[in-house]
């Protein structure tokens, strides 16, 4: 066995990253859920990079502090598929709380997919070391998969328990600090032993060359970070309002049978509107958006289902992607075989277009 040391600037700089990452991949999927699909994947995959790549750029920026009496070196492959590790894994767990109903279940379970990708890389990671030959304790090994398990199912519980501000920045240091603990208890549980010099087969990296590669991804995780930094500054202080309390207080007495619950998602969280205060619906994929004064709002609920729900209320579909609210259209404008419904004073909401073969129902619904 051989006695390894660290470059304490280097744990310092190997905490900044790992923050660094989680507060970018954090803070780039607020809002997500409520984004289109294609727009959706592209931020989620980027988040994926975030804090895959973090993790991995913690580890090693971690390795390049330690300090071991004998030379030793990394197989280029092993290294490069540990980052992908990372990041697949990661983007599992970003799958998980972004698509579908954010459930309870589904946040731990990303929060334990995420624990899972932090502990492959490292052991991924680590066994790419040439030269020395590394030995784990058992119990170093169990009591780093608690930590990284335990840790991660609290950090996205925080982070996605609800999608405030606040919620972010707690979540990021849990993330962060999480990711720097887990390899350090996995390291006071593991051994080095030098091994007899050889050649080493495949291609192979120094410690110089690795620091090249880590210095690169952090300076791009740290532009990155800045990037989200002042976007997200600029809404640290905003007043969080409960979707809820927008809506306009209706007597118990005067419910209007045809007039459904739909619900919403916002802040992690799914809300309810009352259909006649809703302006327009427009479809977008397998689930639409609501028109309402408060904002554009995410729906679950596919075009079709709302159509089949809304039959009997005053919602009429003008083109295969809408339905339209007629006690909400302030004017109508034909233009040839089409046609548009406006909506003054709708502040989120201008017109929607009316289809050929929809008009002529459109007109007999607003009486025209």
């Amino acid at each position: 066995m051989v006695e390894h040391g660290h470059n304490y600037y280097l744990l310092l700089a190997a905490l900044a990253v790992a923050l660094m990452s989680g507060f970018t991949g954090l803070s780039l999927t607020q809002g997500a859920s409520a984004m289109g699909i294609a727009r959706r994947k592209l931020v989620v995959s980027m988040s994926a990079i975030a804090l895959g790549g973090g993790i991995w750029s913690m580890h090693f920026v971690a390795m390049l502090a330690m300090t071991l009496p004998v030379p030793f070196h990394y197989n280029a492959l092993v290294t490069m598929v540990s980052a992908l590790v990372a990041i697949l894994i990661t983007g599992t767990a970003l799958l998980l709380v972004h698509f579908g109903e954010r459930t309870t279940q589904r946040i731990k379970l990303a929060g334990l997919c995420v624990g899972c990708g932090i502990l492959a890389m490292h052991y991924v990671g680590m066994s790419g070391i040439q030269d020395v030959k590394t030995v784990y304790s058992t119990a170093g090994v169990v009591v780093a998969i608690i930590a990284s398990l335990g840790l991660c199912m609290t950090s996205f519980w925080i982070s996605y328990g609800r999608r405030g501000s606040r919620n972010i920045l707690l979540g990021t240091v849990v993330f962060g600090t999480t990711v720097f603990a887990v390899h350090f208890i996995a390291m006071m549980g593991t051994d080095f032993v030098p091994l007899e010099a050889g050649p080493s087969a495949g291609l192979w990296l120094s410690n110089e060359a690795l620091a090249f590669g880590v210095t690169l991804t952090s300076f791009v995780i740290s532009g990155a970070f800045l990037l989200v930094g002042v976007t997200f500054a600029t809404h640290l202080w905003d007043v969080e309002v409960d979707p809820t309390q927008l809506e306009i207080p209706r007597p118990a007495l005067a419910v209007d049978p045809a007039v459904i619950r739909i619900p919403h998602e916002s802040n992690g969280q799914t809300h309810f509107v009352q259909s006649d205060t809703v302006a327009a619906i427009q479809a977008e994929g397998r689930y639409t958006h609501l028109y309402h004064h408060s904002g554009r709002l995410f729906c679950p609920w596919s075009i079709t289902e709302l159509e089949r729900k809304l039959e009997k209320s005053s919602f009429v579909k003008g083109h295969r992607s809408y339905l339209v609210n007629t006690d909400h259209v302030t004017s109508f404008e034909r233009k040839k075989d089409n046609g548009l419904c406006f909506f003054e004073g709708n502040a989120h909401l201008d017109h929607v277009p009316v289809s050929r073969s929809y008009i002529k129902h459109m007109r007999e619904s607003l009486g025209l």
